[in-house]
């Protein structure tokens, strides 16, 4: 009968029917009551099961422990601590004096004294140092908490300098505002939502960053990691279902697409893996690394959350067409789900590159003053590795729509025609 849900050969996938399931993009309330063929579960949980067993033994025989880690770097001189001290006044920033090549140097405007200094009170004492241009004009104010830092010397006085402002309060505020309104939006969804993150920072700091530093593989770090967090992650946010194991495979496919093109762009730009003073430092301290491979696993991680943005939607969308049109052959779900997944690829291309801007805003400023080709920047490879970082997310994220479309057609059940 025309209508119904379920046939022959087929069973209903009940594992999270009642609990709430929506998503962002699509919907909410109860999991639709929809029939999933036999084979298609079997298969689907097969290759699942595979990527789960491969996960595992990559996690043991890249667990960190063995390997030889660098030492460990000193970050200030022996003796050296870090006091806890109040902001008295500020002096003004010092301005910009651009030296006439023209004039004898007495001629020039002379320096001014007393800019770019702090006062602060530490230990009942008041204390002036000099500080970066940037701090003076970060609004500091008397009272303030700052750190600094006491460099005992010997016979003379210690001295000080400066380490950063004491930020604990406000960053503090705005952790607990997201915790707050998260759980208060999302409810228990957003909460699990929230564990699935911990457990990502969990592996990404007991796992993915030692096993680098001891030399392991950047590329198969990157995909133990990346799957392990992403069955861990969209099991415990989306609930155990075939729907959610759909966008699990959707979400893998796209890892390794992200992974291939990575592996790609980085050779064929011929990237070193060092853009900038950070790298430049790691470098120094761990020359053994590769470089290279530590950028091709920054790739793979940077798509990881956009892609289970995607994934869980289409599989959402693909199970809610089933259950509203049970008539619908499986082509015309999978053209009716790309539909929606085509809106929802424009709008992820916005995230992604806005993102990107929005954190480079100060780069493509200083890029915007130079009198040069706009080609021309694609020579400086801090420029070049974000716009492959950004391409293979981007076109990683583009073919897991259809890939993730394509399954969840393939697992829910056939057409079912009148009888």
């Amino acid at each position: 009968m025309a209508g119904a849900h379920s046939s022959r050969g087929n069973k209903t996938d009940q594992s999270t029917s009642g609990a709430p399931d929506g998503h962002g993009h699509s919907h909410g309330g109860p999991v639709p009551d929809v029939a999933v063929g036999a084979l298609p579960r079997l298969l689907l949980l097969g290759l699942l099961g595979l990527a789960a067993l491969g996960t595992v033994a990559g996690l043991v025989t890249l667990w960190p422990g063995d390997g030889d880690r660098p030492e460990a770097v000193q970050y200030s001189a022996e003796g050296t601590t870090f006091p806890q001290a109040t902001v008295v006044s500020v002096s003004d920033p010092c301005p910009v004096i651009v030296a006439d090549p023209s004039k004898p140097p007495g001629e020039n405007e002379p320096f001014p004294e007393h800019c770019n200094e702090l006062t602060a009170s530490v230990d009942g004492d008041e204390v002036t140092i000099q500080v970066p241009p940037y701090v003076a004009k970060a609004g500091l104010e008397k009272g303030d908490a700052i750190k600094l830092a006491k460099i005992p010397r010997p016979s003379a006085e210690p001295t000080y300098g400066w380490v950063g402002t004491q930020r604990n309060m406000p960053l503090g505020a705005m952790a607990l505002a997201f915790v707050l309104v998260v759980a208060i939006v999302a409810r228990l969804r957003g909460v699990m939502a929230l564990l699935g993150l911990v457990f990502a920072g969990f592996v990404v700091a007991k796992f993915m960053l030692p096993a680098l530093l001891e030399g392991g593989s950047g590329i198969g770090v990157a995909l133990v990691g990346s799957t392990a967090i992403m069955f861990v992650v969209l099991y415990l946010t989306h609930g155990v279902s075939i729907r959610t194991s759909t966008a699990l495979a959707g979400t893998l496919s796209g890892i390794a697409i992200i992974t291939l093109l990575g592996l790609w762009g980085v050779s064929a730009a011929r990237l070193s893996g060092v853009a900038d003073e950070t790298n430049q430092y790691l470098m120094l301290n761990a020359p053994d690394l590769n470089f290279q491979g530590l950028l091709t696993c920054a790739v793979i991680i940077a798509g990881l959350g956009v892609l289970n943005d995607v994934t869980i939607t289409q599989s959402s969308a693909v199970w809610e067409l089933r259950a509203a049109a049970p008539g619908m052959t499986r082509m015309q779900l999978f053209t009716s789900g790309m539909r929606i997944g085509r809106d929802h690829i424009a709008s992820t291309i916005y995230t992604i590159v806005f993102a990107y801007a929005g954190t480079a805003l100060a780069v493509l400023m200083l890029l915007s003053l130079y009198d040069r080709p706009l080609m021309d920047t694609l020579y400086d490879e801090s420029i070049a590795a974000e716009v492959v970082r950004t391409l293979a997310s981007a076109i990683g994220l583009v073919l897991a729509v259809p890939a993730t479309t394509a399954i969840a057609a393939l697992t829910v059940s056939g057409q079912v025609t009148d009888e």
